[in-house]
C-alpha cells in the first residue's frame, strides 16, 4: 500500500469518524427535546380543590391538593395525573361519614385508579367506628368501587387496639377490611 493509499484511508476513517460523531449528537440532543415535550405537563393547579358527583348527583369524593400535574399522553396515550400533598374526602355509598386519605404524593391514572406513597393515612370520620386509622407506605384507591388496596406493610389503629401486617383490602362501602399477612396485634387495656 503506498503512502497515499494510507492517507487516503486515514482520511477516510476520520470523515466517518466525525460525521458519526456530529450525527450521534444531533440524535441525542432531538432524544432531549422530544422528552422534555413528553415530561411537560398539559396543565398544571395550585391549591387543587375539586369535587366528583356521582350519576345521581350525590358527592362522589373531593380532592385537596397541595400542586396538580395533569399529562394527557404520559404513558403510551394514558393520562396522568400527579399530586403533591393530596387529601381524598370519600363518601362511600349509604355511609353517612366520609372516610378521608392523604398522603405526600399522589398519582391519579385514567381518572378511578390512584396510587397513594409516602405516609400514607386513612382516617375514618365515624366516631362509632371500630377502625379509626391506617397507616402505610403506599396504597391503591379505586375511586369508583371505593376499593382500597395495599402489599405493603400496614399499621391499623382501632379502639383499644392496633394490628400490624400487610396485604390490605378494605371495601369503604361495605366496610370490610382483609388483612393478608396478619404480624401483630397489641390490645390496651380501656378504661
Amino acid at each position: 500500500m503506498t503512502r497515499s493509499h494510507v492517507f487516503s484511508l486515514l482520511f477516510f476513517m476520520f470523515a466517518i469518524t466525525c460525521y458519526g460523531i456530529i450525527e450521534w449528537r444531533n440524535s441525542n440532543s432531538n432524544v432531549e427535546e422530544n422528552i422534555d415535550q413528553l415530561v411537560s405537563p398539559d396543565f398544571i393547579a395550585e391549591s387543587l380543590s375539586s369535587e366528583t358527583f356521582d350519576s345521581e348527583g350525590k358527592l362522589s369524593y373531593m380532592i385537596n391538593a397541595g400542586r396538580m400535574e395533569h399529562y394527557n399522553k404520559l404513558y403510551n396515550g394514558t393520562s396522568v395525573t400527579r399530586f403533591e400533598y393530596p387529601q381524598y374526602t370519600l363518601f362511600p355509598k349509604n355511609s353517612v361519614s366520609p372516610w378521608k386519605i392523604s398522603a405526600n404524593e399522589g398519582t391519579l391514572y385514567n381518572s378511578n385508579r390512584v396510587k397513594l406513597q409516602n405516609k400514607v393515612l386513612l382516617v375514618s370520620t365515624d366516631e362509632t367506628s371500630l377502625i379509626r386509622e391506617i397507616h402505610g407506605k403506599y396504597l391503591e384507591l379505586d375511586l369508583i368501587t371505593n376499593i382500597i388496596s395495599s402489599e405493603d406493610n400496614i399499621e391499623i389503629i382501632g379502639d383499644s387496639f392496633v394490628i400490624y401486617g400487610s396485604g390490605l383490602i378494605v371495601d369503604l362501602n361495605t366496610k370490610q377490611l382483609t388483612l393478608t399477612n396478619h404480624e401483630k396485634t397489641i390490645y390496651q387495656q380501656t378504661k
